[in-house]
């Protein structure tokens, strides 16, 4: 709908009435399933249930009201150096959660290398934020910082992704009923391995929200992760995803030394504190 046809109509188009929040939660995360491969991963590890968590580049915070919702006794701090997100967090997702969840949620407008809280048993780091720190003495500092907040037996978790369409300057479209999500990877330089990306919405109106989010990172490789973690003092495993009849992913995600090959993979690196 072009805006003279708006004027016309005095109709808002799709887009206009969107929400860039509502829609990444829509199409990128999906908490619940995230929180329970967390939670029984740190179970199984460690022999007991978890209850404080961290949720670093926490954006919307919705991990972490998952986390809270999950059981009586869990507690959850949430870190973003975006005030203008935690605000709409304040607006759209503490209001839904029931008094005493809220009281086990607290938002910081802090930095992830200062931010300090009492010990927690996890740390989480998803949806690859920390790839914003692009060398090595960076990555490695945040990483040590994590350790010193964590509880002695306390786990950091984090995501990855990878595969040889990781380095392709390329689109790639997923629809979502009354809309679709255009991850764009824009630029990549093999010189340094630095990426910039931006997520699009196309509506069936015919509006579009462009870069709505945009990332300038490093595709770090798992190697690499695992590597500067070990450094850090954790012990660092992958977590593979298997796969369906189909050869797709199934959701399920298990220690692994070796993984396929694949065009496009997630994974999970945890590491445990030792």
């Amino acid at each position: 709908m072009t805006r003279r046809s708006r004027k016309k109509t005095g109709r808002r188009t799709l887009a206009e009435r969107s929400d860039r929040h509502v829609l990444y939660e829509r199409t990128v995360q999906d908490a619940e399933a995230e929180i329970d491969l967390i939670d029984a991963t740190f179970t199984a590890l460690r022999g007991r249930r978890a209850e404080r968590l961290r949720e670093d580049f926490c954006g919307t915070a919705n991990t972490a009201c998952a986390w809270v919702r999950r059981r009586g006794g869990n507690f959850a701090w949430a870190v973003d150096l975006d005030p203008h997100v935690l605000d709409w967090s304040r607006t759209h997702k503490l209001t839904q959660l029931a008094p005493r969840q809220r009281q086990r949620l607290r938002l910081l407008n802090l930095d992830v290398m200062r931010v300090r809280t009492r010990p927690v048993d996890i740390v989480l780091a998803l949806n690859f934020s920390y790839w914003v720190f692009r060398d090595r003495s960076t990555m490695k500092k945040y990483f040590r910082r994590v350790y010193a907040g964590l509880a002695p037996d306390g786990v950091l978790f984090l995501d990855a992704f990878g595969g040889y369409e990781a380095y392709q300057e390329m689109k790639e479209n997923t629809a979502h009923g009354t809309f679709t999500y255009i991850w764009d990877q824009a630029r990549f330089n093999p010189v340094n391995s630095e990426i910039t990306c931006h997520i699009h919405f196309r509506f069936r109106d015919g509006s579009r929200l462009d870069n709505a989010f945009t990332y300038h990172w490093r595709l770090w490789t798992l190697p690499e992760l695992t590597e500067m973690l070990e450094e850090s003092g954790f012990r660092a495993t992958v977590y593979w995803e298997g796969t369906d009849r189909n050869g797709e992913g199934d959701g399920n995600f298990t220690p692994a030394a070796e993984g396929e090959a694949d065009a496009g993979w997630i994974a999970y690196v945890v590491a445990e504190k030792e």
